[in-house]
């Protein structure tokens, strides 16, 4: 009995995978870590994975060209919440990418107390993530300085031996590559030394109301293969890393093997992440619209 019931799952299995592989689904994401969850995918069908600028994702959103989106999570909810978008939440994908970083030696947080600081995105989840972790630190800055993007910080970082900036991983650490002065400490770290939680709701894979509706059991199986695709992720670091170095998303494999396990890639889908999601809202209410995503922003299985 115990091996009809494995074959029979081993099948399902199998049937599943081979739905979501025959499909034409497409898919945009950011360059970056959020490119990192769907490297191996896009790999294998270049077609049908498309990376941008971040700062080009919301209008993915209104032209509804792509069935999944990647993007950051109160990008989706707040776009959602105006009508401006029908892109439900299928899933968590990072849980925090963010560093602060500097040249200084033997930098710690505590180094941050009364010096200028430059973060990146200022009104963004991103820097109301950082403020609030040195807010509940009781670390208090003399300035807080925004760039619009982390390649700029990046690049700050690596030009001014004395600044002390917000950034993000992979950047993050091909830096260090580059500058073995540099020290970096994970924003996720020490937020979860705060809360006791494990991250924060940062980018999620979104997918069309449209698309779901049309084709529901086609979603379920592509998600299936995404999934599997994250958890491989970590359990396959080295092909990962190479399909990474492929679609140019990160330099070479060096770098992207070392910088890929800070990335905190990760599948949390739908209705599971809520809580997650209203825990980030919570944060900065402001990020998510004004109130934390109506259920019926979550993706459930059907």
């Amino acid at each position: 009995m115990k091996r009809l019931i494995s074959i029979l799952v081993c099948l399902t299995m199998l049937l599943t995978f081979a739905y979501a592989e025959g499909n034409t689904y497409t898919l945009v994401c950011p360059s970056g870590a959020p490119a990192v969850t769907v490297a191996k995918l896009a790999e294998q069908n270049p077609d049908q994975y498309r990376f941008i600028q971040a700062d080009l994702i919301a209008a993915e959103f209104s032209n509804k060209e792509a069935d999944f989106i990647i993007a950051p999570i109160n990008a989706g909810a707040k776009l959602y919440k105006a009508g401006k978008s029908t892109y439900v939440l299928a899933a968590v994908v990072t849980q925090g990418n963010l560093v602060f970083a500097s040249q200084r030696e033997g930098f710690t947080m505590d180094d941050i107390v009364a010096q200028k600081i430059t973060l990146f995105g200022e009104n963004t989840i991103n820097a109301s993530v950082a403020l609030y972790v040195l807010d509940q630190k009781g670390i208090v800055p003399a300035e807080t300085e925004y760039l619009a993007a982390a390649a700029e910080t990046q690049a700050l970082l690596m030009t001014d031996a004395e600044a002390i900036v917000l950034t993000a991983e992979p950047a993050a650490t091909a830096a260090k590559f580059k500058n073995d002065k540099i020290t970096s400490i994970p924003l996720t770290e020490e937020l979860n030394l705060l809360t006791g939680r494990t991250g924060y709701a940062q980018a999620g894979l979104f997918i069309k109301a449209e698309t779901l509706e049309a084709d529901p059991e086609g979603v379920k199986a592509y998600l299936e293969q995404v999934k599997a695709n994250i958890a491989e992720v970590s359990s396959d670091l080295e092909g990962t890393a190479k399909a990474a170095v492929a679609l140019e998303i990160l330099p070479n494999e060096k770098i992207a093997s070392a910088a890929i396990p800070n990335c905190n890639i990760t599948f949390i889908a739908g209705e599971e992440a809520k809580e997650l999601v209203e825990f980030t809202a919570s944060i900065d209410l402001k990020q998510f619209g004004g109130e934390v995503p109506a259920d019926e922003f979550y993706y459930a299985e059907k």
